[in-house]
């Protein structure tokens, strides 16, 4: 048996450049992944046969979870015909903002690379991925990148930023959907702050990487969830630093490079809501994080 870990994700930035002829909208976004993971277990079967079980009930086990498409997409790509059963162990929240299940999905794309003997670079399964969902390939890289496209081009960085994310969960479901159609023109642009992020980034200039923040769904997530906008409010008021949120919600983050500060944070918000989390920021999957 192989485990995987399956790291959640935050959106630094995310800029919208318009509307695609497809349908999808092109976006512009520096993510990065946090040491809130899932575990990913991997285990050959005889028989041929792909099969999934997990310690959430809030995910399906069959052909609808991205592990299962991932799967079945990496035995298309390569002719792989072993059988597999995934056990996926739940810490991420379902339905965050957090990527929680195309970082699963690119678990199991690194798993069965090892399994199966198929030797392919990460660029190999990324693009594999690519068939699954569009965090799929960012989630297969990890660490902080640029990401392009619908999500699927992606320029990597070494750089692993100093910096802590308290992360808060609201259980309150978003619909992406909702969220994209909701965008105006007006939450458009054609000048993404990813490259100017990277950069202080790789500086070590938190105060300015902070400063640049940014998402484009938020606007849209808090006009139609008003209870999201009131429990942002108050957790501004007791942080005192920027709230975001990661993707199109409901997941919101505080950031700072002082883990003692992290911790304060958390032990107040604690008292407001119960799914809290202290995260540090980690690099990507340059090594195989897989033990047999």
């Amino acid at each position: 048996m192989l485990f995987q870990r399956a790291y959640a994700k935050i959106n630094l930035t995310l800029d919208v450049l318009g509307r695609r002829d497809d349908g999808y909208h092109e976006v512009d976004m520096v993510m990065q992944t946090v040491d809130l993971s899932d575990v990913v277990w991997l285990e050959p079967r005889e028989d041929g046969e792909i099969t999934m079980e997990s310690t959430s009930s809030s995910v399906p086990m069959d052909e609808r979870n991205l592990c299962v498409q991932a799967a079945r997409a990496f035995r298309r790509r390569t002719g792989f015909a072993g059988g597999v059963h995934i056990q996926l162990e739940k810490h991420i929240p379902v339905a965050a903002g957090l990527a929680g299940g195309s970082s699963d999905a690119a678990a199991v794309l690194r798993g069965l690379n090892q399994l199966a003997g198929a030797g392919l670079t990460l660029d190999e399964l990324a693009d594999i991925g690519a068939e699954v969902g569009s965090d799929v390939p960012y989630c297969v890289y990890g660490g902080l990148a640029i990401a392009r496209g619908r999500g699927e081009r992606v320029t990597r960085y070494a750089h692993v930023p100093a910096m802590y994310a308290v992360l808060l969960h609201p259980r309150i479901f978003v619909s992406t959907a909702d969220v994209y159609r909701g965008l105006q023109p007006s939450d458009f642009t054609s000048s993404p702050r990813s490259e100017e992020m990277v950069r202080c980034l790789a500086e070590g200039d938190h105060e300015r990487a902070v400063s640049l923040v940014h998402n484009a769904l938020e606007r849209v997530t808090l006009s139609l969830y008003p209870e999201l906008r009131a429990l942002k409010e108050r957790v501004t008021s007791i942080a005192q630093r920027p709230v975001h949120m990661s993707g199109s919600g409901p997941t919101m983050f505080v950031l700072t490079p002082v883990h003692t500060h992290a911790q304060r944070l958390y032990n107040a918000l604690r008292g407001i809501m119960k799914d809290v989390y202290v995260c540090r920021f980690v690099g990507g999957y340059a090594h195989a994080h897989a033990r047999s």
